[in-house]
């Protein structure tokens, strides 16, 4: 299996000081001391000033940005975060949701995010996302599959999947949904 971007996203921050000849604190600093307030303006510094890569310096700028007392990245914090507050009603839509697709196979990889969770294999096949106090809309890649009333084109949704399902209850989790979850895991 691919390693998962968290995965990745470590590797480069360990690998800093061999690539760019300064620790991650170092560029921290460097940063704090600047005037850049912008993950663009950051990335176009570490860039032009220092000859970093794309890569490191978008690294380095999500980790500069990152508010000191927000969750890591891919952390279970990310979870409490999106359920949180006016959303907390929708937790156990959530937990039926992850409960379900770990139950594919041993590979299925839980990633979350910022404002999403990301389900993946391979790849991502699917995400869970609480778009409003009253709804998950479930994001699931099944390329060429037809859209249906219920299985939407993604459209602006996200880019990262083809199509969405808008869940407001847990009874919504019904046997049609695992369908296209485990078709969208099993092409994945």
């Amino acid at each position: 299996m691919a390693k998962s971007p968290e995965v990745a996203r470590r590797n480069m921050l360990e690998q800093l000081p061999i690539t760019t000849g300064k620790s991650l604190a170092e560029w921290l600093k460097l940063i704090a001391a600047g005037k850049w307030h912008k993950h663009g303006e950051i990335v176009k510094f570490l860039k032009e000033r220092h000859g970093i890569t794309h890569g490191y310096a978008n690294q380095i700028a999500l980790t500069a940005l990152r508010p000191t007392d927000g969750p890591e990245p891919g952390s279970a914090g990310l979870v409490e975060a999106q359920y949180a507050g006016a959303k907390a009603a929708l937790r156990p839509i959530y937990d039926a949701l992850v409960t379900l697709v770990c139950k594919f196979g041993a590979d299925v990889e839980v990633a979350p995010k910022k404002s999403y969770v990301s389900l993946r294999s391979s790849k991502q096949f699917a995400l869970i996302q609480p778009t409003t106090a009253t709804r998950i809309d479930v994001g699931i890649n099944l390329k060429g599959q037809a859209p249906t009333a219920r299985l939407e084109a993604s459209g602006s949704f996200n880019a990262m999947v083809s199509h969405r399902v808008r869940v407001s209850a847990k009874r919504d989790v019904d046997s049609e949904l695992p369908g296209w979850l485990r078709k969208a895991y099993e092409a994945a």
